[in-house]
Formats: C-alpha cells, structure tokens, sequence
C-alpha cells in the first residue's frame, strides 16, 4: 500500500500537476478584442520623416497631446516597464500620436532617452487635431482623450489593426494606464505576454518560427 502511495507521488501526481497548468495556460492564450479593424493612420509622418502604418505590427499606441515633456515620466515608465523588455522585436513598434506643432518637444523627450535606451523603437507621430480626435473616436473606448489630446493610456493594437484588452465587466481594460508603473508590470506585461505567445504559437504551427517574435 505504501509503495503504492511512493508510486503515485513520484510518478502520477507530477502528470496531473503538468495538465492541470498546461489547460490553464491554453484558456489564457487569446486576449479579446476590443475594437475590430481600427483605421490606420493617415499620411502622417513620424520624426524622422518616415510614414508609419499599423499594418503587420504589434504596435503598443499612446496619444502625447500637447503638453509632452509636462508628462515625460509616463514614457519613462513604458520606457523601464515594456520597451527596454521587448522593443528588439521586429515585429513589434511602440508608436505615440502627438499634435502637429509638438516637434520639437518629441525630439527633446527622445533625447532625454537617448543615454540609457536604443530609442529606434520608438515612434513619434505627427497629425492635425481634428485627424487626431477621428482616429482616436473610432477606437469606440470608453475612455476620453484630454482637452490637449492627450491621455496617460496606452493601447496594445495586434498585427491586423485590432484593438486588444479584458472585456470582462469585472476585469475590464481597454488600455493600460502609464501613470501608473504597477499597472505596466502587472496587468499590461500579463496581456502583453499573451500576445506574444499567439504570434509565437502561430509561427511554430506555420513551420515558420524565427526572430521576430
């Protein structure tokens, strides 16, 4: 009877454990999406003068608004909490929405990066008010742009311009708050995590698995 209970610890137990936590993991592989096929952007040029597109990127977006450098820690937030961790993907761009005529304090912020960070992966993106308030109305989120048009949140957008986060009314989130480095190392790193592990998922399946995600 003894050797029996012997056999079942060394042997049984550590195989149900494995199942147990490998289903969990499985119904924790798909983040919902929020808002299906969001618009991509516009003409609009980034710093460096080159047009960015949502397409085929994993794109984590944030709206600066006007006063940029007044809100520069909720970058160096993302900056320490989810960029220096993932931005060496090629399939992965960090992209901030800023209103035309804020150039130079975009410049000014990515500078201040410069000394402790590779900022090639971040993208400052230029547009009209008006262009900014259309694009930002047909994400459908509950949450409101600032009178400057900005906000402290980030949203994670996959490779086919949808919109992703937690819908359940108890845990809901469409975006991440940047305010808040908890918040970035918690709850955005866990879905962020999710994401990269479908893609990673979906390459192997295809045969297809190399570096970029």
């Amino acid at each position: 009877m003894k050797k029996n209970i012997v056999l079942f610890v060394l042997f049984v137990l550590p195989i149900v454990a494995y199942l147990f936590f490998a289903s969990g993991v499985n119904s924790f592989t798909k983040l919902p999406i929020i808002t299906p096929k969001i618009a991509d952007f516009g003409n609009w040029k980034s710093l460096d003068g080159k047009k960015v597109t949502l397409d085929k990127k994993i794109t984590v977006l944030g709206f600066s608004g006007s006063d940029l450098l007044n809100n520069r820690g909720n970058y160096f937030n993302l900056n320490e909490k989810i960029y220096k961790r993932y931005h060496g993907f090629e399939d992965l761009q960090f992209v901030v929405l800023c209103p035309l005529g804020t150039e130079k304090e975009a410049q000014k912020l990515v500078d201040a990066l410069k000394p402790f960070t590779d900022v090639s992966g971040w993208n400052f993106v230029f547009a009209s008010p008006d262009e900014i308030k259309t694009f930002y109305k047909q994400l459908n989120l509950k949450g409101k742009l600032k009178d400057d048009l900005g906000t402290s949140f980030v949203y994670i957008i996959d490779k086919e311009r949808n919109l992703r986060g937690r819908k359940e009314k108890k845990d809901y989130k469409e975006g991440y708050d940047t305010f808040h480095p908890s918040e970035l190392s918690n709850e955005m790193l866990d879905d962020f995590k999710i994401i990269l592990y479908e893609y990673r998922a979906a390459l192997k399946k295809n045969h297809n698995a190399t570096k970029q995600l």
